[in-house]
């Protein structure tokens, strides 16, 4: 049997969706899987032993574009290669109209996708041919993953232990090592104050206040602050010089890169982001904090993670920007986040 996966972003729903492969493989030994990702984060599952082949596309500049003749030379070329795979089964786990058009354009009969109430664009209804219910009860973005792959598959994953896999280069470890090399004894914390959305930030106050604090309490601690864009660059000197000594800004690392990194710190700090849920996925200890988004549908769960949910009565708006954002920043306690950081390290600590 080979299937095909659609879920080519973000960075945090594909790493939520990681252990579909592990259901798949379990629920159907010799199966084949394939995967469409964005091509920005294609690295990301290079070389993974799960996936058969990726097939990395410009999906967000498709959104953006969807009319212009270079989007539909893109989808009538990835046409191509998919029908010649000749899948079993398409999931199309993204619900947006670009997967959608992606799902049908597979040349494949069985095409799986999410109920009208669950996409993100209606117009992705019409593109796949079994529109699957959700469940209260599966209500988080994981169990909405795997509820639809079982579905063909009639193996209950809820019966089942599965695991997420990412994997990095011993390049990468090494780098990771070395850099970890140059820090203090203490304890090692990444603090990840970049969000795709305004609206998934906290206040640069509020890092800054929890910087101090964690370094008032462990001496010999390092907190490091990784960024992406320029923009998150200059923030994070910006906290960086107020914390003082202990902080200290990452040049910007590859996937693969961050993969290495994450394995190897104590402690995560940061909003509805992937490298929250990356670190999760890795088995690292998060703290995580949720304005706009939903705990209850996207926090990483299970002992080792601790996430906080905005008291605004807004909260899980799903908007980019609010006129009520710097109060949603200010409902984030530095206090009731230090505390889920203590929470979590009081084993190793105490």
């Amino acid at each position: 049997m080979r299937v095909l996966i659609i879920k080519p972003s973000s960075l945090g729903d594909v790493i939520q969706t990681l252990p579909v492969l592990d259901y798949l493989h379990q629920a159907a030994p010799g199966i084949e899987v394939d995967w469409v990702i964005e091509e920005s984060l294609q690295e990301l599952l290079a070389g993974h032993p799960l996936v058969s082949q990726l097939h990395p596309v410009p999906a967000a500049r498709w959104r953006r574009h969807r009319f212009a003749v270079k989007t539909w030379r893109g989808i009538s070329a990835l046409q191509k290669t998919l029908c010649e795979r000749a899948y079993d089964l398409v999931f199309d786990l993204q619900g947006d109209q670009v997967s959608g058009v992606i799902s049908r354009f597979s040349g494949c009969a069985d095409r799986l996708g999410f109920e009208r109430e669950e996409v993100k664009e209606p117009l992705n209804t019409m593109c796949n041919t079994r529109l699957i219910p959700v469940r209260r009860q599966e209500f988080h973005n994981v169990d909405r993953a795997l509820r639809m792959v079982s579905i063909p598959l009639a193996k209950d994953f809820r019966s089942m232990d599965l695991v997420s896999h990412l994997e990095s280069s011993p390049e990468d470890e090494a780098n990771a090592e070395a850099l970890l090399a140059t820090l203090a004894d203490g304890l090692v914390f990444l603090f990840h104050h970049g969000t795709a959305q305004p609206t998934g930030a906290w206040s640069e106050k509020g890092w800054t206040e929890l910087g101090r604090e964690v370094l008032d309490r462990f001496h010999d601690a390092s907190i490091l602050l990784p960024c992406s864009t320029d923009a998150e660059r200059e923030v994070a000197c910006s906290i960086a010089a107020a914390v003082g000594p202990g902080c200290r800004v990452l040049d910007r690392l590859s996937l693969k890169g961050l993969v290495a990194l994450l394995k190897k710190v104590d402690l995560v700090v940061g909003g509805d982001a992937g490298l929250v849920q990356m670190a999760a996925a890795l088995g690292t200890p998060t703290v995580s904090f949720y304005r706009g988004t939903l705990a209850k549908r996207s926090a990483p769960r299970g002992d080792a993670h601790v996430a906080l949910q905005s008291p605004m009565h807004c909260a899980g708006c799903l908007r980019d920007h609010c006129d009520k954002d710097a109060k949603c920043r200010d409902s984030i306690k530095v206090e009731a986040v230090l505390s889920a950081v203590l929470r979590l390290l009081a084993p190793s600590v105490g």
